[in-house]
């Protein structure tokens, strides 16, 4: 049965707002998800074979989604 590792929640701000980074491996794939605090909605996630490269993919991703349209 496989289980989480190497388990990690990250306070962090980005662009004002404060999310969790939230990083985790099973197996050999490292997870991340980053969510607002509150309500705790999930706004990026991604999965990879090291921790820096998803916790810098979910980032960008996070980043993406988080800046303000232009009109």
């Amino acid at each position: 049965m496989l289980k989480a590792e190497d388990y990690r929640v990250d306070l962090k701000e980005i662009d004002g707002l404060k999310v969790n980074i939230t990083s985790y491996r099973i197996g050999s794939t490292y997870y991340c998800h980053i969510d607002n605090v509150d309500p705790g909605a999930v706004i990026a996630r991604s999965e990879g074979e090291s921790h820096e490269e998803v916790i810098q993919a979910t980032m960008a991703r996070a980043m993406e989604r988080l800046k303000p349209k232009v009109r």
